[in-house]
């Protein structure tokens, strides 16, 4: 089968799906496999507000649903945290997708979790990377060769280029619907000119317990599979939806440029700002933590 057909069954299989397994999956917990900056606490959801209303601009928070997609069972990015919307909610695996309104329309880590297709550079041509079983196991094998616009048009022999395209399908599902305001992505990822020549292993991986892995088809169902979306394909793919004055941008200067005022406030001389919440901005903030690993992209349609 193709690789993002394994990738589909090995995450959102009804029976053996990793994300439909009914567990604890982020966290610093035992037993669980990762951390995003919702595992921060109420700060991050507390920026996330501030950043909201700055980028709404004229658009009234009060008469706007914030939405998040693709939340973790039982957790929202907004769980204990004051904010000025009309309404919030909270659209998990299985829910169906429908917006519509004036809407804040927010994910984390959503898009990297979308099953990806996976190529090799083999001369002049690339061959699509697919999943065989055999009495042996599951491996890789190299389907036909394959030609696609989306492709790089050429690469060193041997280089693998992992292709994010259910992302870009769902971000312009998502865009597609009747509805106005702000879509805000927090993810990690890279441009397409990146992706086509400073990553020549890929960007796929697995993680399991905290650790990384480029073993990608061990324990289907009980490890996370992922790989960095293309910034480009998400921005563009909105763009065609009629959403205006987007940017990708490191998690670091969002936040510094975006909820500027609420970060004054908060760390400015008269800070009452707890030590664990200072711990928390720093590994949202620092570039070695989070604060460049991590991007957000948006964009407004009014």
């Amino acid at each position: 089968m193709r690789f993002d057909e394994f990738v589909e069954m090995a995450l959102y299989d009804a029976e053996i799906g990793y994300y439909r397994t009914a567990r604890k999956r982020v966290g610093r917990e035992p037993g669980t496999d990762f951390l995003t900056a919702s595992s921060i606490g109420p700060l991050f959801g507390q920026l996330i507000v501030a950043a909201s209303v700055s980028l709404l601009g004229p658009m009234n928070p009060g008469a706007t649903t914030f939405i998040e997609i693709g939340a973790e069972p039982g957790a929202s990015v907004l769980d204990h945290v004051d904010h000025p919307f009309e309404s919030v909610r909270t659209l998990r695996l299985g829910t169906p997708l429908a917006i519509d309104g004036q809407c804040v329309v927010f994910s984390n880590e959503l898009f990297d979790a979308q099953p990806f297709r996976r190529f090799r550079r083999r001369r002049d041509a690339w061959m699509e990377i697919g999943v065989k079983l055999t009495d042996a196991g599951l491996s890789e094998v190299e389907l036909d060769g394959s030609s696609k616009p989306w492709l790089p048009e050429t690469a060193e022999e041997g280089y693998c280029f992992d292709a994010p395209r259910r992302a870009t399908e769902l971000a312009r599902e998502i865009a597609g619907q009747q509805w106005s305001g702000l879509f805000l992505a927090f993810d990690y990822g890279k441009s397409f000119e990146e992706l086509a020549n400073s990553t020549p292993e890929g960007t796929s991986r697995a993680y399991s317990a905290h650790r990384q892995s480029n073993d990608l088809l061990a324990a289907p169902g009980e490890r996370d599979l992922t790989c960095h979306v293309c910034w480009d394909w998400l921005k563009t793919a909105i763009e065609q939806e009629g959403f205006t004055h987007t940017q990708a941008q490191s998690l670091e200067s969002f936040f510094v440029h975006h909820a500027g005022e609420f970060l004054a406030h908060r760390v400015g001389p008269n800070s009452t700002l707890q030590r664990k919440d200072k711990l928390a901005l720093m590994q949202l903030l620092h570039p070695g933590n989070m604060g460049q690993k991590f991007q957000v992209l948006h964009g407004l349609r009014a």
